[in-house]
């Protein structure tokens, strides 16, 4: 259903509630405050196919400006909210935005990246001073949204998110799909499918601990309240907290990535059991690989409710698996639900079964790189009818895949081909090491070599200790050529709100005065 309906018949349900804060916004005010923000859009010129931007932290005004989208036939992205000025200005100008959303607590550098972006029309700042931007575009949203009718637009349509590429390995890419040009109560096919495969239901409660602007916590908060469900957005992630908030509110539902559960699981027992998760019933995981230690701990301790899938932003194919699946097949993504998978080698030749090659699929979402027809014709096969984003798995004997790593980040040691997902799965078990990376850098005989760089537990020193600890423990389980032969420490790692890990600029540190750098 459309959430307008909702406001109709259940107009105080809550649709979303602010974790941090405990607003509420119910389903009546949720349609006006959507409403209002549509015909900002309108009278900003924004019309089917028009495009503009959020860049915004999670708060209790990042809902309304995407369903503004989802039904005024536009296309909006929404920004990661970490990113520095010249990135935000690169995505605002690439995605030909003429319209950018953003907040008090990122409007400086918002301010910075508005500079280099002429086509922008308007600007609206949530709580912000308009007087400090010295920007004739820049206007209180909330006034202007106030003056704003509360009703439907009168030629509402379907949009769509054209959300971005993490940039893990280079420039971020906006993934763009064709609209539907159809009536914006129509559920579209995907949140179709995924409605039906993880059973969200009408009066389910989802915990949403994740930032909005990445895809998959964006579309599970849209389809949750497009089935009159409850939402609690957390601002950020913390372990106690969300913990706590599935006893507060009875969470039927929730996703995560592996670092939330591996930071939960490190948590002492005591902390851990403190709170009541009998409500749950489905915790979906995604965005980054899971060590297969820590899914195996996280099934034992939420029992068989845990939910793996896999799927680029791209749209290309999906695979998914319940637990028992799992289990039976540990380290698997699940089996290709949607799309038509073929694993090739370099020359495009099918591999056979159990022999890792990229993933490339056939069927998928009719998509492309917006604005950039070379990175399109880079993730496609020559005759067109293949397209992939670099990932490297294999099938087994079942029909299961499982993803070995990205092509981007494999490391070509001694003519040995080497993926260090392997190692780093197997390191963030280690009951010392809250986070790691494995990189290649350079080595004069061998090309390149296996470094690993960690993130220490709090209460344990790095040093050579460790790290003769660290490589007699990947000594034990790995073969030669995956045990690092160096390790490097940091304070924290550059690993993405999303789970994943920000590697190109951790790598390029290492090849910084190389000619033979590997993107």
């Amino acid at each position: 259903m459309y959430p307008g309906n909702y406001a109709t018949q259940h107009p105080d349900r809550a649709a979303f509630i602010m974790a941090g804060s405990g607003e509420t916004v119910t389903y009546r005010e949720l349609e006006e405050r959507a409403n209002r923000c549509t015909h900002l859009l309108r009278n900003a010129g924004i019309g089917v196919a028009g495009h503009y931007s959020i860049f915004m932290e999670n708060n209790a005004r990042y809902v309304e400006m995407c369903s503004a989208g989802d039904r005024s036939g536009a296309y909006y992205t929404c920004v990661n909210s970490y990113l520095t000025a010249s990135e935000l200005a690169y995505i605002i100008n690439n995605s030909e935005s003429t319209v950018l959303f953003t907040s008090k607590a990122r409007e400086a550098v918002a301010r910075d990246a508005v500079r280099e972006c002429p086509n922008l029309v308007k600007i609206y700042v949530v709580d912000g001073d308009i007087n400090g931007w010295g920007d004739d575009r820049a206007e209180d949203y909330l006034a202007a949204a106030a003056a704003c009718p509360s009703s439907p637009i009168a030629d509402e349509e379907s949009g769509m998110a054209m959300l971005y590429s993490s940039g893990t390995t280079g420039r971020p890419k906006g993934i763009i799909r064709p609209l539907l040009h159809t009536s914006p109560d129509e559920l579209h096919p995907l949140f179709a499918f995924l409605s039906n495969l993880w059973q969200y239901r009408e009066d389910m409660i989802y915990l949403s601990p994740a930032p909005l602007y990445h895809s998959a916590p964006q579309a599970a908060v849209n389809l949750a309240i497009r089935k009159g469900g409850t939402v609690i957005i957390m601002e950020r992630f913390d372990p106690i907290e969300y913990l706590s908030l599935i006893e507060e509110y009875s969470v039927t539902h929730t996703q995560l990535v592996p670092t939330m559960f591996s930071r939960m699981l490190k948590m002492p027992l005591e902390e851990r059991e403190r709170f009541d998760r009998s409500s749950l019933e489905i915790a979906i995981h995604a965005a980054a690989p899971c060590p297969v230690q820590v899914k195996k701990d996280m099934i034992e301790w939420w029992g068989p409710i845990i939910h793996e899938y896999y799927g680029a932003t791209e749209g290309l194919g999906f695979s998914a698996c319940n637990s028992e699946e799992w289990l039976a097949h540990p380290g698997s993504v699940g089996k290709i639900i949607m799309g038509d998978l073929h694993v090739l080698d370099d020359d495009m030749n099918p591999l056979p079964m159990g022999e890792p090659g990229t993933l490339w699929f056939g069927g998928g979402a009719n998509s492309h790189y917006h604005n950039d027809p070379e990175k399109t014709a880079e993730s496609k096969s020559p005759d067109g009818t293949l397209t992939t984003v670099g990932d490297v798995g294999y099938i087994d004997e079942d029909g299961f895949l499982y993803l070995t790593d990205r092509k981007t980040f494999m490391i070509i040691s001694g003519g040995v081909n080497i993926y260090p997902q392997e190692t780093e799965d197997l390191l963030i078990t280690h009951p010392k090491v809250s986070d790691a990376a494995v990189v290649g850098v350079p080595n004069e005989d061998l090309g390149e070599e296996v470094k690993a760089v960690v993130q220490v537990m709090p209460g344990n020193v790095a040093g050579d200790a460790l790290t003769a600890e660290l490589i007699a423990f990947c000594g034990e389980h790995l073969s030669r050529q995956k045990i690092p032969r160096s390790i490097d420490y940091e304070a924290e790692l550059p690993r993405l709100p999303t789970g994943k890990l920000y590697k190109k600029g951790l790598r390029d540190r290492y090849w910084a005065d190389g000619t033979n750098k590997i993107i």
